[in-house]
């Protein structure tokens, strides 16, 4: 038990910036400070910290508290256990009776594995530094690869006898129950019943969580000897997930922070030899592929990522596809190509700080413009390699959060690829309408699939979805072909008679289509087309141009992709598509005008149908009155439908 005093002393010295700090990376907003919720995902920052009240929330997910309960849930800890770890960050000795045997069996097994994976540390440590095998096998060969006394004790770097049990018998010496051992990794027993270790005759590596506690191994064998790993690693376990651990990422969250850039490599000797070499903003993810957990462990202290590539072709193509969950976080991702023939570890060894510094930062380049740059010279002369190609590059546009962000590497790749930028952003849309969908069909199925009641496997539709069903079945055909024009062309400007006849008045398309629909107390079925129609007149009424642009890239899918499905036509990726767009804006007054009398015209025969069954049912009901007015009302729109018959195609204004 601790007690009261010994608590109320912890308390006092913590400070909720600092605490919080250790975890994620803070920006000051006012009198508070503001970062990325590190209890769940997000990409615009929700986490509040209130230096004045020390208190910590998440508007998002509600998460919170003072710096005990911050820590109690990040490190998945007791409130004993939690204030021990604030007690040794400000070094107060925190003293509490001595657990029982009962008492230390009821431990939580998280913190035994812990106890047994720090007291192993120090042991592989004690090992290389002081026993002979230990300096004449592990250090020459750290010596070998040029590292330094103080990199190899930031990195707690050690060494494992060869003797099949010398950490095992030391372990069980020291209390340590088998049980953990073998839990942990560091050993495991033969079918005899025997305690091996694992890790024999290998180098160590140890693996620290991002506050510092050591949560696996990895080791390395110093001889050629083909049937062993080269490598071998902690398995998973209760208090280690490979798929959630970056290695180097305590040792290197400061100059995280303080660079706002991470550069991300393979193994454990590339970041060694980056740190040696004072690059020190340096990760890896020790030889897997990238995960959605690390990726938003690492979000917590930047968004700007640098991916290190030695040059082999076949290994950057493998890994190609992790980077696009790296852009679908909302990272920013600049790869650099190293000199054939070298890895991190190597080339730092070759030049300076100052020299490998200056390459990072000259060599860089987005991940977009070198994927795009990377596959043209695979297709090379090949039509349909370069299709898929395109169709690649815009799966990695379309993860892409901002909207901004996807229209700017759009706008690049048509450069690169010489091809229609609106058709890169068209099949950019459809991509993540298309996405979208998927998600949407995947929730729906989960959720059906939950609510079911069993004797009934039939999926009930969602009120959205019902929603968006019936307006499809109301839409009318010329409906879609007049959104198409607001869409394509919604800025594109008509002159139109005035009361000056000498001086004619000028209005958008967009605008020009919302008076011709009032005029007939007409409106879209659908509640998306109105939407894009009132943006389209905001757009171009403003002057600001660019409709099509504007809907491509639009943040909401569902206006993006139905601008994808129908901005563009569907037309070969090589052809150029702004000979197509001159030659309809010459004739686009004619078309609108067209489109708009036939809209009209299906409008009023449905209102017909509509007004001849309420006469109907007003007659039958004895409503004479009310009858007599919906038939004046018949009457008006069949003079109204016949004038439309007539006048179908008429021109009526003039194009600019």
């Amino acid at each position: 038990m601790i007690d009261y005093a010994t608590i109320q002393r912890v308390k006092d010295a913590a400070d909720i910036v600092d605490v919080v700090k250790e975890f994620v990376t803070l920006r000051k907003a006012g009198a508070n400070y503001k970062g990325l919720c590190p209890f769940h995902n997000e990409k615009t920052p929700s986490f509040v910290v209130t230096p004045s009240k020390q208190i910590c929330k998440c508007f998002g997910c509600g998460k919170g508290g003072d710096a005990v309960h911050f820590v109690m849930e990040m490190e998945q800890l007791t409130y004993p256990e939690a204030i021990k770890w604030l007690g040794r960050k400000y070094g107060i000795e925190v003293k509490e009776r001595e657990e029982t045997d009962e008492e230390r069996q009821a431990s939580s097994l998280r913190q035994s594995m812990l106890a047994v994976n720090e007291w192993a540390c120090g042991y592989f440590e004690n090992i290389l530094h002081t026993h002979p095998d230990g300096k004449a096998v592990g250090m020459a060969y750290l010596r070998s690869r040029g590292l330094r006394d103080d990199i190899i004790k930031r990195f707690r770097l050690g060494f494992s006898l060869e003797q099949r049990d010398a950490l095992s018998k030391a372990a069980k010496a020291k209390g340590y129950q088998e049980d953990f051992l073998t839990k942990t990794g560091l050993c495991f027993k033969t079918d005899e019943g025997r305690l091996i270790d694992k890790y024999r005759s290998r180098v160590i590596f140890p693996i620290f969580s991002v506050s510092g506690s050591v949560v696996g191994f990895g080791g390395r064998i110093l001889t050629n000897d083909k049937k062993m790993a080269k490598y071998i690693n902690s398995p998973d376990s209760e208090i280690y997930d490979k798929s959630r651990e970056l290695y180097g990422l305590y040792q290197s969250k400061k100059a995280i922070v303080k660079e706002d850039r991470c550069y991300m490599v393979e193994g454990y000797m590339d970041v060694i030899s980056m740190h040696q070499s004072g690059v020190e903003n340096v990760v890896a993810s020790s030889g897997t592929s990238l995960t959605e957990g690390q990726i938003r462990l690492l979000h917590r202290f930047t968004k700007n990522i640098t991916v290190l590539y030695d040059g082999d072709a076949a290994g950057i193509h493998a890994s190609l596809r992790g980077i696009d969950m790296l852009l679908s976080e909302g990272m920013n991702v600049k790869v650099l190509l190293l000199p054939d023939g070298d890895d991190p570890d190597s080339f730092a060894k070759k030049h300076s700080a100052e020299e490998f510094k200056k390459y990072l930062e000259e060599r860089q380049t987005d991940f977009i413009t070198f994927k795009t740059d990377l596959l043209m010279k695979d297709a090379a002369g090949d039509p349909i390699r370069r299709a898929g190609l395109i169709a690649d590059i815009v799966r990695s546009i379309s993860v892409i959060p901002e909207g901004i962000v996807r229209q700017t590497y759009a706008h690049e790749c048509a450069r690169m690829l010489d091809t229609d930028e609106a058709l890169i952003l068209s099949e950019v849309s459809k991509e993540r309408k298309n996405r979208l969908q998927r998600d949407i069909e995947k929730k729906e199925k989960e959720e059906n699939r939950q609510d079911a009641e069993p004797e009934s496997q039939t999926p009930t539709p969602t009120a959205e979805l019902q929603l968006a069903t019936q307006q499809r079945q109301d839409e009318l055909p010329e409906e879609r072909a007049l959104i198409q024009q607001v869409v394509r062309h919604g800025e594109y400007t008509f002159e139109v008679e005035s009361e000056d006849e000498d001086t004619p008045g000028t209005i958008c398309l967009a605008e020009y289509v919302a008076q011709e629909l009032a005029k007939d107390d007409m409106h879209f079925s659908n509640a998306l087309y109105q939407e894009i129609l009132d943006k389209a007149i905001e757009i171009g009424t403003s002057g600001a141009g660019g409709t099509l642009q504007y809907f491509l890239s639009h943040p909401d899918p569902r206006i993006s992709g139905l601008a994808g499905e129908i901005g563009v036509d569907k037309e070969e990726l090589s052809r150029n598509n702004k000979t197509m767009y001159g030659s309809e804006e010459e004739h686009l007054d004619e078309t609108i005008t067209t489109i708009i009398n036939e809209m009209k015209y299906s409008f009023i025969k449905r209102r017909l149908k509509r007004l001849e069954h309420e006469v109907h049912q007003l007659s039958h009901e004895g409503k004479m009155e009310a009858c007599m007015e919906k038939m004046r009302e018949y009457k008006e729109n069949m003079e109204l439908l016949s004038t439309l018959s007539f006048y179908a195609g008429e021109r009526v204004v003039t194009g600019r």
